[in-house]
C-alpha cells in the first residue's frame, strides 16, 4: 500500500488578485509563505519517503515545506500541474465574468459543460492526474509520499476517487490554500480517508477572506480594469479622488487641475465592478526607476467599494506591472496619522523606509523568493 497526501500550493498571488492562474506562474504571497511554515510544521512528525510537484513555481516552493524540512528532493512533473484555461489565463476573474459569465458560472457548478478556447477539458485533467497518482504510487510502493498540486486539478480528482461523474463535482467542495488530503492505494484502486483539511493554517487561511467558493456556482463580482480616458473621464476620477480625499482627512487643499495634469502624463487605471467605477490606481515609473521602485502616486477607492475586500485587487494591478518592468519593489506615501490606509497597506507587506519623515514613505519587496525553515 502507498499512502498519498495530496496538497494544494499556498496562497498565490493570483489566489489574492482574484486572477486566473491556470498554467500561468504565479509568487506566493507574504499569507502563503505563513501557510508554508504552517504546513511544515503539521508534518514536523511525519514521515515522508518522497516528495512530488507540478512544476510550476506555486506548487514547487510550497513543497518545500516538507522537502526543505526533511532533506527530500522535489520530483516535478507536468502532469500535476492546474488546468489550462486558454484564453482566461492571466485575466481577472472580474473580467471574465463580463467577457464570458455563462461560462464562467459553468466552471465550478458544471465543469462538464465548461469549454474555453485553448483551455483543457475536465475530463483531461482528472485523468492525468489519476494516471499520475497511480503511477507515483505504483514506483512507491509501501512509502508514504507527498505530492503537490492546484485546486481545480485536486478538486476533479478527489472527486473520482469518491466515484463522482464530472456532472456531480460541482456539488463537492473546493480546497483551500496548503489543504491536505489523504489518500491509500493499493491492488490499483485509491480510496480516500479524508479531504481538503486546512486545520493547520487556521488564522491564515485564504478562504477565511473571500467568499466566492460559499456561493453554488463559485462566482462573486471581482474588479477589472481600463486605462482612464481623459478628458472624457475627468469627472470620474476628480470625484473618487475627492472623495477618498476628504475621507482620509487629508489637510492639504485638493486641486482637481494638479490631478488632471498628473494622470495626463503617468499611467492611470480605472477600476470597475459590474459596469460602475470602483477605484483610480496612478503609477509613476520614472520615479527612482534607477532603485528598481516601483512609485504609487494615487490609489483610491470608491466609496461604494471600501471596506469590502476589493482593494487588494486594485493593489495587485501595480504589483504585476511593476514587476514586468523589472522592479523589485513597491513605494508609496502617505500622512502620517491615515491609520486605516496605514492598516491597509501594512497588512500586505509594506513596512515604513523611515520611521520619522513626512510624509511616511511605505515600501514592499515584490520579488519571488524559495522558502526555507527557520534555524532555532
Amino acid at each position: 500500500m502507498t499512502v498519498l497526501y495530496l496538497i494544494r500550493h499556498a496562497e498565490a498571488e493570483g489566489n489574492l488578485y482574484r486572477i486566473a492562474q491556470g498554467q500561468c506562474d504565479s509568487i506566493i504571497t507574504d499569507r502563503g509563505y505563513q501557510q508554508i511554515a504552517a504546513l511544515a510544521e503539521r508534518f514536523r512528525d511525519e514521515q515522508i519517503d518522497a516528495v512530488y510537484s507540478s512544476d510550476l513555481t506555486r506548487t514547487r516552493i510550497t513543497a518545500g515545506a516538507i522537502a526543505n524540512t526533511k532533506s527530500l528532493p522535489i520530483q516535478t512533473r507536468q502532469d500535476l500541474r492546474e488546468i489550462c484555461v486558454g484564453e482566461w489565463e492571466e485575466k481577472t476573474w472580474g473580467e471574465i465574468g463580463i467577457q464570458a459569465a455563462e461560462q464562467l458560472a459553468l466552471f465550478t457548478s458544471r465543469p462538464d459543460l465548461w469549454q474555453v478556447e485553448g483551455g483543457e477539458s475536465m475530463a483531461a485533467v482528472r485523468d492525468r492526474m489519476l494516471a499520475a497518482l497511480r503511477d507515483i504510487s505504483e514506483k512507491n510502493s509501501g512509502k508514504t509520499v507527498a505530492v503537490f498540486s492546484h485546486g481545480c486539478a485536486i478538486r476533479l480528482t478527489l472527486g473520482e476517487i469518491e466515484g463522482c461523474g464530472l456532472h456531480e463535482i460541482g456539488k463537492t467542495p473546493h480546497g483551500d490554500n496548503t489543504a491536505v488530503s489523504k489518500i491509500e492505494y493499493e491492488n490499483g484502486k485509491f480510496r480516500l480517508l479524508y479531504r481538503d483539511d486546512n486545520s493547520h493554517v487556521k488564522a491564515l487561511s485564504t478562504f477565511a477572506k473571500q467568499h466566492w467558493w460559499k456561493h453554488p456556482n463559485g462566482v462573486e463580482p471581482g474588479l477589472y480594469f481600463r486605462p482612464l480616458e481623459l478628458p472624457g473621464q475627468a469627472a470620474l476620477l476628480t470625484d473618487c479622488v475627492e472623495r477618498g480625499w476628504t475621507a482620509a482627512g487629508e489637510t492639504l487643499e485638493f486641486s482637481p487641475d494638479v490631478l488632471l495634469r498628473e494622470a495626463a502624463e503617468r499611467p492611470t487605471i480605472g477600476a470597475y465592478m459590474q459596469g460602475a467605477p470602483a477605484g483610480i490606481l496612478q503609477l509613476n515609473p520614472e520615479k527612482e526607476a534607477e532603485e528598481k521602485a516601483g512609485w504609487i502616486s494615487l490609489y483610491c477607492m470608491a466609496e461604494s467599494c471600501r471596506s469590502r475586500g476589493l482593494g487588494i485587487q486594485l493593489l495587485g494591478q501595480a504589483v504585476l506591472r511593476y514587476r514586468a518592468m523589472g522592479r523589485e519593489k513597491l513605494r508609496l506615501s502617505l500622512r502620517r496619522g491615515n491609520e486605516a490606509a496605514l492598516r491597509f497597506f501594512s497588512q500586505y507587506g509594506f513596512s515604513p523606509v523611515d520611521t520619522e519623515g513626512e510624509p511616511l514613505v511605505l515600501e514592499k519587496d515584490i520579488r519571488s523568493r524559495e522558502w526555507t525553515p527557520e534555524t532555532v
